[in-house]
Order: C-alpha cells, then structure tokens, then sequence
C-alpha cells in the first residue's frame, strides 16, 4: 500500500514542470541570436584554452 502510494507520487510529480517545451528552452543561457552565441562561447572557451599558454609563455620570458 505505501509503495503504491510513493511510486504514483514520484512518477506524477516528475511530470509536473513549469518550464518551456522545446529545443533549447531549458539552457541558462539564450541561443535565440547565434551571433552573441557564438561571441560568448568564444570568450568562454578561447579563455579557457589560452590560459595555459599565457602562463607557460610568462614563466619562459622570466629571468
């Protein structure tokens, strides 16, 4: 009997959700203008991946 009752609990719970439907609606972030999409991405990532290299590069050129 209470298993019952908790297995019908979670399984309607997981369907109730206020979010909305579709393709990249549940982001944190908007991929509605590609353009700023693709800006901020390679901010993000080209910042990621330079890092190492700015640092290597600094410790090579010190004395």
């Amino acid at each position: 009997m209470l298993g019952q009752s908790i297995r019908r609990f979670t399984t309607s719970s997981v369907c109730r959700c206020h979010y909305k439907e579709g393709p990249g609606k549940n982001l944190p972030f908007s991929v509605e203008n590609k353009w700023w999409l693709l800006a901020t991405m390679c901010l993000y990532f080209g910042s990621g991946f330079a890092a190492p290299v700015f640092r290597v590069r600094h410790q090579l050129l010190k004395n």
